[in-house]
């Protein structure tokens, strides 16, 4: 997958906004980071829950596997997008963006407390 359409399925999030983060592509909802591009390596991070962070790595450890450190003891996930599929990546991003919004903007979003 191009780090186009990541981009593009990124921004089409609810209230999604696209800025600089340490020289990196991040994506935010309310100003808070869900998910960073790392572009001269292929692969993004998108801020997970624990539970969920565990049902994705669990779900192909070629595509998902904690942040090393610290950061991966929180939730952060590293994904490789030339090997995640459209629909799984979305997920994951939804995911991340439902992890770091408040719950009334994902009530008014998704219908449901996060």
């Amino acid at each position: 997958m191009s780090i186009e359409t990541v981009r593009k399925i990124a921004l089409l999030l609810p209230e999604s906004e696209e800025s600089l983060h340490f020289n990196l592509p991040a994506f935010k909802v309310s100003k808070k980071i869900y998910a960073t591009i790392h572009e001269n390596k292929n692969f993004m991070m998108v801020k997970l829950s624990l539970p969920d962070q565990f049902v994705f790595c669990s779900f192909n450890k070629e595509i998902f596997s904690p942040v090393p450190g610290g950061w991966g003891r929180h939730g952060s996930t590293f994904v490789d997008f030339k090997k995640v599929k459209k629909k799984l990546l979305t997920e994951a991003l939804t995911a991340a963006w439902k992890n770091v919004a408040s719950p009334k903007l994902v009530a008014k979003y998704f219908g449901e407390k996060n």
